[in-house]
């Protein structure tokens, strides 16, 4: 069957979305852009990781990734072909930025034309200022594990405010912090590739501090802007619900993954028992009297990436899959049986329902955005060219039916963005995984859009999600 009539033939019957929601794509800067050494661009930590034997697979790096800095107005235009109304992405700070502080023209220049060339084409910018490409000199200093970085996080967040505000709205502060924290100075899985709980205990508060100052710095700026915090959420449940042991881990995992952060930010404290877990890595060395007060600055949204839920066990000694999990070392994830992604993922569209629901039940109601959900396929073209990612389109409508399935139970949902545009650089899986609904040859960077491209393309202009 031809790919325009199959995702023809999916369009009935219809479910409706909001009047105003958001139909988007999402992508990083480190992940798409390329031009690591050009126009004044110096090193993120992802730059030095990719150079650390092994760190990456296949050794890739993301010295050229999809292109992006040289081939933005086809991307922009690509969107536009496919009737999307918003586009979030990240601002690279090591190409904003230089080592002295001084402001690189020429990289926030690519951002300005970036901005209005979405505008001109009737794209709404959802502009995120941190994906995790921490200036490597920055590192160099100790990185999230110094108080200093989430001063100078707020610093160059205003610089590309200035730059940008008068015409931007949208703005996330943070993308994952719990990845950045975590992934990044707990497992060692991610730059800067650190194996420390206490340097990821330390982090993870500066992260949060740094979105406080950030949103506090924005707020006397622009009284209009509208600003964010973006989380990967999971559903955690116990592999045995009546086993007070797998009870225990998954109220551990529950409160690294998602209560550690909501309550930061939406409740101006940390979790008891969360801080009790960290006691021990030196959590509360780092957290001063007035931070509370600061991570609580009020926020306009809330962006919630999500990809799958956890189910766990606290039997059967440690997971070393999951060492970002400090203070849950005997935690250990139980697989379901349900199909999996290429990223070895269970799909579980039902837990991100459940995730709009309890932030919307359990936390004061705030808009909410679907700022990430995808999944990676090993999704090769056809002869003609064509990619028939029939997997990645049913994942994308299992997740949207979830979506509208919460809107209908009262979650103010404002949009949805599809993880990713592109076929991009995976962090650490390199170019071995692709999330796209946009195919890119890495030899020629040709990009051709996919079944599940198409496909989204047909429910956005509709606002409508197909059934069948």
């Amino acid at each position: 069957m031809h790919i325009a009539e199959e995702h023809d033939r999916t369009l009935a019957p219809m479910r409706c979305f909001p009047p105003a929601f958001v139909w988007g794509t999402a992508t990083a800067a480190f992940q798409i852009e390329g031009a690591t050494a050009e126009d004044g661009r110096t090193d993120s930590i992802w730059d030095t990781f990719c150079r650390t034997p092994g760190a990456v697979a296949g050794g890739d790096t993301g010295d050229v990734a999809a292109d992006h800095y040289h081939r933005m107005p086809e991307d922009v235009a690509l969107m536009r072909s496919l009737g999307l109304g918003g586009y979030r992405f990240s601002v690279a700070w090591p190409r904003v930025l230089r080592p002295d502080g001084a402001v690189n023209q020429r990289g926030l220049d690519f951002y300005r034309r970036l901005v209005d060339r979405l505008l001109d084409s009737g794209i709404t910018p959802f502009v995120t200022l941190y994906h995790w490409d921490l200036p490597q000199h920055l590192e160099d200093r100790g990185g999230w594990t110094s108080r200093d970085t989430a001063f100078r996080f707020a610093e160059y967040a205003q610089t590309v405010h200035a730059a940008l505000g008068d015409r931007v709205l949208h703005w996330t502060t943070l993308n994952e912090p719990y990845c950045a924290a975590l992934l990044g100075y707990g497992a060692g899985v991610h730059a800067p590739g650190r194996r420390d709980p206490r340097a990821a205990a330390a982090a993870a508060h500066h992260l949060l501090l740094g979105h406080g100052l950030t949103t506090q710095a924005i707020r006397a700026a622009d009284g209009g802007a509208r600003v964010a915090i973006t989380f990967n959420l999971y559903p955690v449940d116990p592999a045995d619900p009546d086993d007070p042991v797998d009870r225990d881990a998954a109220r551990r995992v529950d409160g690294l993954q998602n209560r550690l952060w909501l309550d930061a930010v939406l409740r101006g404290r940390y979790p008891d028992d969360v801080r009790a877990d960290l006691a021990r890595f030196g959590f509360d060395e780092h957290v001063r009297p007035a931070d509370l007060a600061t991570l609580a600055a009020p926020v306009d949204a809330l962006g919630v990436n999500y990809y799958s839920g956890y189910r766990v066990t606290g039997h059967g000694g440690p997971d070393r899959r999951r060492a970002e999990w400090i203070g849950a070392e005997h935690v250990r994830p139980v697989y379901r049986g349900l199909p999996r992604t290429a990223m070895g993922w269970e799909v579980q569209p039902e837990g991100l329902t459940r995730v709009l629901l309890r932030v919307h039940t359990e936390y004061p109601v705030l808009p909410l955005y679907v700022t990430e959900n995808g999944a990676a396929y090993d999704d090769d073209p056809a002869e003609d060219g064509t990619t028939h990612d029939v997997e990645r389109r049913d994942y994308l409508r299992g997740h949207l039916t979830a979506v509208h399935d919460a809107i209908e139970r009262g979650v103010d949902v404002r949009g949805y963005f599809c993880w990713s545009l592109l076929d991009n650089f995976e962090w650490a899986e390199g170019y071995a995984k692709r999330f796209g609904i946009v195919r890119v040859d890495f030899d020629t960077l040709a990009r051709t859009p996919k079944l599940s491209g198409l496909w989204y393309s047909r429910v956005a202009r509709a606002n409508a999600l197909p059934g069948g």
